[in-house]
């Protein structure tokens, strides 16, 4: 029910048409990928570049070399649920003051009780509304501080870390590893971009152009 749940949350947010200190590893002298275990699946990561950035029949110019990678569980944690998940929550509870409608109103009260058999019982739509409230009505600028003003204090249930700590070595090694032989990485990601654009650079070292991902309407407007 749980997995069904967070399929859902990535299906709304798409559906919606839509400090961070972390240092980017330094190679290992001879072993590019350190902390992977020597399987067949390092050798042939490693095989390949050797094979596309040499010259020969798979070579690839360096302007064509470009990697992806998913975000959630691929390259920070994703247990137990979505971190843009628990950011909206919390965002819930930090605007309930200004909405005492929400005590007696859906999916929100369900939020401020932690009933979330009922939250998942709302569905698509439940959701949805969840993430236009928590994620709407405001500039990119003011959308992105919240973002990294909650990461900065935000914890993970279980691990009490900050969630820009819990992104897994071995993939941070590997963009590095990528990176150093002419590869451009982006991440390609249900997730909202305008959730992973502030932080990406600092922890992964992919700067926000190269972050792709769910995005609801924006509107170009001059202001003073």
């Amino acid at each position: 029910m749980k997995r069904k749940f967070f399929d859902v949350l990535a299906g709304a947010v798409l559906g919606a048409a839509l400090s961070l200190g972390w240092s980017l590893p330094t190679l290992a002298q001879g072993d590019p990928l350190p902390s992977w275990n020597d399987t067949p699946t390092k050798q042939a990561i490693v095989e390949f570049v050797g094979r596309v950035t040499k010259a020969g029949p798979d070579f690839v110019a360096p302007a064509e070399r470009i990697a992806t990678f998913d975000n959630d569980g691929t390259l920070w944690v994703e247990q137990p649920m979505y971190v843009q998940m628990a950011f909206a929550l919390d965002r819930v509870k930090a605007l309930a003051p200004l909405h005492p409608e929400w005590k007696y109103t859906e999916p929100f009260q369900s939020v401020l009780e932690g009933d979330m058999k009922t939250l998942i019982e709302s569905g698509e739509r439940g959701l949805v509304e969840m993430i236009m409230v928590t994620h709407a009505g405001m500039t990119t600028d003011e959308f992105s501080k919240i973002v990294t003003d909650w990461l900065a204090a935000a914890r993970h249930p279980r691990f009490k870390r900050s969630y820009t700590e819990l992104v897994y070595q071995p993939m941070l090694e590997l963009l590095s590893y990528l990176r150093a032989n002419g590869f451009k990485t982006f991440i390609v990601s249900g997730g909202g971009v305008e959730f992973m654009r502030p932080w990406t650079e600092k922890v992964y070292g992919i700067p926000p152009e190269q972050v792709i991902g769910s995005s609801i309407k924006t509107k170009f407007r001059m202001r003073d």
